[in-house]
């Protein structure tokens, strides 16, 4: 077995044992002799959420596990550009990744893992945290999100609870109970990193000395549109990564009196890029406590090969496989090295596919010695540390990994320690430690500078031509550092998408306020007016539109092809030196599917199909039987289309409602479905399936069109040809 399939055969076998109770339902079927290695039985397993509001997909679970090692093509496990304006962009950068947890009890070193490697030859080490019973919350500060909450923190909050108390084979427990609120943000300048902030509950009964906090990750970077993973015979090489550890400082005040500290970024990319298909790092790094201030704690770091225990080129990097051996690498650093067989900075230089340790501490609830090297974890108290997860394009096309190569990584997870550090009540950035620079208590954490929001944006589709609506809400936008009310004006966007791709946003028009910012146009020019020229506005489901943009010349019937979004952007503090903020359009990008509006059947209306004649292939469609689609248009708002073959057999009936057609009938347009996209409700596609789950040959078929509430009837013909 070659060494790519071997590691796939490996990573299979992995996710067999991630549910409770029973083995995934989709995962490939594997026969295995260990069936002591299943975790724990609990209630819901939830891997299926992942951070969707920024370019960072990241899935979390609900038992202490990230990413979901690239078994669903569907879901990204840890994938940067999620939204890419170039499949080169779009790149997967770990399989798995978990939470280790270690302290001193009566003595014994116990760690509890949520995952490892190796654990196919060392026990049932991993997988020894259970969920709670219950799924994934999720929250959002986005106030038109579905999940709109005044409690969220950021625009996609997800929020989980579990434990390590459950029966495990050849695990001792340290009795936690871990709750974990994730946080993501769309805005461009923190799109790319989520914040794992761990609060751990003390449930036992026994004190645990010097508790050190670690995420375990198999990164493994590369892109899955570089010779597809899931095609036979597809996939990147596992084996050419390297790794590092960048310790330079981060100092959020220059020029303040105040040091910065080292980043301590555990990072790894791929060594050549493949081609310039995986030309980006991933990276980890603390962020910080709010039990124990950061000068009493560091960060450690540590590699090791895939599920090797020894390791004859580096013997001190080795993958430890037992608790006393994790405790040790979670509590110290291997020292760097020297000579040819290491980078500049001390790491080894051979690529391979190197596991991340990065792990900080000591962390406790009371100091345990009078110079707090020392920490005690009390029963019944609660420890906070935080992580976060952030990737970066190399910043130069430089092979060799530089720290001006790594400047976006940095620049991306330096916004996350800003997110973290929040500011004190005179709105000043702050470093740590859990108070303001004044000593005046805790701090408001997770404070960003913020564009103003997108506006609520309402689309009416006709044949080829969309006209675009949205409000005014973010006028009255006030950052949150500056407290200043500065916006300037709109953006309207459009973007094409093609084999699951979006194409890059075109800039359709841009108002501005006349401030001798930016084009200078006036905010009147798309804004809606009465005959007397007086401003005015729409209602749309009672909800009151400000704007109007109209594009036309849309190809009907193209399933998203259109997209649109509608963002606003801010003046920027020349004070301080931030640029211009503009929100993201992933907040209100709509897609949509032109064609006729319902028809007014008191009038003379008209019925057809196209194409007619239909031949196969359509330019929309796929690639299966079931991936075609012709459209049917001049639908009243409810109607029923019957489809007829010459001899008179009836063959199809659809029944149309313009109100609530949504394309989920056809599995080219079912990906549209429950997401925002509008149709035009007087068009309906039929998949060219009939009533008998039987394709339709070549021929001439007949239809007819009742409107529902009148009795009215069209009838007419199309051609079919394979």
């Amino acid at each position: 077995m070659n060494t790519i399939n071997y590691r796939r055969f490996c990573l299979i076998i992995l996710s067999l044992f991630f549910i409770t109770g029973s083995l995934f339902s989709q995962m490939r079927e594997r026969q295995t002799s260990s069936p002591q290695l299943m975790k724990a039985a609990s209630g819901v397993a939830d891997y299926v959420h992942y951070s969707t509001v920024g370019q960072l997909g990241l899935t979390v679970t609900n038992f202490g596990i990230i990413g979901e090692g690239y078994n669903n093509p569907n879901q990204p496990s840890c994938m940067y550009k999620q939204y890419p304006d170039n499949i080169k962009e779009q790149v997967e950068h770990m399989s798995y990744g978990g939470l280790w947890i270690g302290g001193i009890v009566n003595g014994d070193k116990r760690v509890t893992t949520a995952i490892i490697d190796g654990v196919f030859d060392y026990g049932s080490e991993g997988f020894e945290f259970t969920d709670n019973g219950d799924s994934i919350f999720e929250r959002s500060s986005i106030t038109t999100s579905p999940y709109y909450s005044p409690d969220a923190v950021s625009h996609q909050d997800f929020i989980t609870q579990f434990h390590d108390m459950s029966p495990v084979v050849n695990h001792t427990p340290l009795n936690l109970i871990v709750n974990l609120q994730t946080h993501a943000w769309n805005y461009k300048f923190a799109e790319a990193f989520v914040i794992l902030d761990y609060f751990i509950v003390n449930a036992g009964t026994n004190i645990i000395k010097d508790v050190y906090v670690g995420l375990w990750a198999d990164a493994a970077v590369g892109n899955m549109n570089y010779t597809n993973y899931y095609e036979p015979g597809g996939g990147w090489s596992w084996y050419d990564n390297q790794n590092g550890f960048d310790r330079s400082l981060f100092d959020p005040i220059p020029d303040d009196d105040v040091p910065g500290f080292p980043r301590n970024i555990a990072y790894q990319y791929d060594v050549d890029g493949d081609n310039g298909y995986a030309e980006s790092y991933v990276g980890y790094s603390c962020l910080g406590s709010e039990t124990v201030p950061r000068e009493y704690w560091d960060t450690q770091y540590n590699q090791w090969p895939w599920n090797s225990a020894v390791n004859m080129n580096y013997p001190d990097y080795f993958m430890p496989v037992n608790d006393e051996q994790r405790y040790d690498k979670m509590k110290t650093s291997v020292p760097p090295g020297t000579g040819d067989m290491f980078t500049e900075d001390g790491y080894p230089n051979t690529p391979g596919s190197w596991m991340i340790l990065i792990s900080a501490g000591p962390f406790g609830t009371q100091a345990d010695n009078a110079d707090s090297t020392s920490w005690a974890f009390y029963p019944g108290d609660t420890l906070n540390v935080v992580y976060a997860v952030g990737c970066g394009r190399w910043s130069t096309a430089d092979l060799q990994d530089t720290p001006e190569r790594r400047e976006l990584l940095r620049a991306n997870l330096d916004w996350a320690q800003k997110a973290y550090n929040g500011e004190d009540s005179n709105g000043n950035g702050v470093l740590d430690p859990g108070e303001d620079q004044n000593g005046n208590g805790k701090l408001d954490r997770y404070i960003l500078p913020a564009p103003p929001p997108s506006p609520k944006l309402h689309i009416e589709v006709e044949a080829g031509r969309a006209v675009l609506y949205w409000n005014n809400i973010p006028e009255e936008h006030e950052d949150p550092v500056s407290r200043k009310k500065d916006f300037e004006g709109y953006r309207i966007y459009a973007r094409r998408k093609t084999s699951g791709i979006d194409h890059e946003w075109t800039l359709l028009a841009q108002i501005d306020k006349k401030n001798d910012i930016g084009f200078n146009t006036g905010l009147d020019v798309l804004r809606i007016k009465d005959d007397y020229g007086t401003p005015s506005y729409e209602i749309f489901n009672s909800d009151t539109f400000h704007y109007k943009f109209e594009n036309t010349g849309i190809l009907n019937g193209w399933p998203d092809k259109n997209v649109y979004a509608v963002t606003s952007f801010d003046t920027g503090d020349p004070a301080t030196g931030l640029p211009s903020l503009e929100s993201s359009q992933l907040e209100n990008r709509t897609a949509i599917v032109a064609g006729q509006t319902p028809a007014d059947v008191q009038q003379e209306w008209t019925t057809g199909v196209y194409p007619n004649p239909y031949n196969a292939r359509a330019k929309w469609d796929g690639f299966g039987v079931r991936d075609r689609m012709i459209w049917f248009y001049g639908l009243p708002d409810q109607s029923v289309i019957r489809i007829f073959t010459l001899a008179g057999e009836l063959i199809k009936t659809i029944i149309h409602n313009a109100s609530t057609y949504d394309g989920s009938d056809n599995a080219t347009l079912k990906h549209l479905s429950g997401r925002n996209t509008v149709f035009s409700g007087g068009e309906h596609a039929w998949d060219l399936i009939t009533d008998y789950d039987q394709a339709v040959a070549t021929g001439l078929y007949l239809y007819s069109i009742e409107d529902i509430q009148t009795g009215k009837m069209k009838t007419g013909r199309f051609l079919i040809i394979k």
